[in-house]
C-alpha cells in the first residue's frame, strides 16, 4: 500500500518498497488501484480543490508499481504537490514537472503550522508504529494542514491486505503476529511495519477541534479502507452529503 514515514524505512535495491505487497498475478495492484481511484473521487468531491490548493502527500514510496503513488499520477493539479517519503521517490519530480519531492519523516514534518490547505496520505498510518506514533502521526498532519484526508485498510476486512492471509488479522494482535512468523511473513508480524486500526480507533486519534467525517470505501459489499476527512468546523462550505 502506501509508504512508511518513520526513520527505518529503507527501499529494496532495485527500488522496489517492502510495504508493497505481493500483486499475484497482477491482480492485487488492480483491485488496489481501483479502490484508490474511488477514494480519489471522494477526495475531491468532498475538499474540491483547486489548481492554487497547496497540497501535501505524506507517505510517497520508490514503488513504481501501477497502483504507487496513484495521487501523483492522476491528482489533476499533479505540479502543486509537494509529496514527503523517506524511501527515494525523486523521480516523481521528473515525471511530474512542478511537483516538489521532500525526504522527511511523517512524525516531523519540516513544514510550518498549517502551511497547507489540504494534508493527504493513503493507506500509510498502518506502517507507521503503535498507537501513540500513530497518534502523533496524525496530529502532525493537523499540525501542518488545514484539511486532512486519510485513508487505511479496515482492520475488520475478511482479507488482511499486506500479508493477504484472511481471518487472522482478527485475533489479538499478539496472536496475529506469531502466526505470520509461523507463515514466514517476518516483515509483517512487526508491528513497526503493520499496525491494524479500526474506524473507531482512526477517529478517536483526530484533535477535538476539527470537524471528522467518514466515507468508507467498500470491497464486495464490505468496508475495506476507512477513509476519514478532518477539517475546521469554520471552514468553507464543502458538499459533505456523501460523508458520514
Amino acid at each position: 500500500m502506501g509508504s512508511r514515514t518513520n526513520m527505518n524505512s529503507v527501499p529494496n535495491a532495485n527500488g522496489k518498497s517492502d510495504y508493497v505487497q505481493p500483486n499475484v498475478g497482477g491482480l492485487v495492484s488492480k483491485i488496489s488501484l481501483q479502490a484508490r481511484l474511488k477514494m480519489l473521487a471522494t477526495l475531491m468531491q468532498v475538499a474540491n480543490p483547486i489548481e492554487a490548493t497547496r497540497v501535501l502527500d505524506v507517505g510517497v514510496t520508490s514503488d513504481q508499481r501501477e497502483d504507487s503513488n496513484f495521487f501523483e499520477k492522476y491528482y489533476p493539479y499533479s505540479h502543486s504537490i509537494i509529496a514527503v517519503g523517506l524511501e527515494d521517490a525523486s523521480f516523481l519530480e521528473d515525471d511530474f514537472p512542478g511537483l516538489t519531492y521532500v525526504k522527511a519523516d511523517g512524525l516531523s514534518l519540516p513544514f510550518p503550522d498549517q502551511s497547507f490547505d489540504l494534508v493527504v496520505s493513503f493507506a500509510v498510518i498502518e506502517h507507521v508504529g503503535n498507537r501513540a506514533q500513530q497518534q502523533a502521526f496524525i496530529r502532525e498532519l493537523c499540525r501542518v494542514g488545514q484539511s486532512i484526508f486519510i485513508t487505511t485498510p479496515n482492520r475488520w476486512y475478511p482479507i488482511e491486505f499486506h500479508s493477504l492471509v484472511p481471518f487472522v488479522h482478527w485475533l489479538p494482535p499478539s496472536w496475529f503476529r506469531r502466526i505470520l512468523r509461523g507463515l514466514g511473513k517476518n516483515f509483517w508480524a512487526q508491528e513497526s511495519n503493520l499496525n491494524l486500526l479500526t474506524a473507531k480507533e482512526l477517529q478517536q486519534m483526530f484533535p477535538r477541534h476539527l470537524q471528522v467525517y467518514s466515507r468508507p470505501n467498500r470491497l464486495l459489499g464490505l468496508i475495506s479502507n476507512l477513509v476519514f476527512f478532518a477539517t475546521p468546523p469554520d471552514s468553507r462550505k464543502l458538499d459533505y452529503s456523501s460523508l458520514e
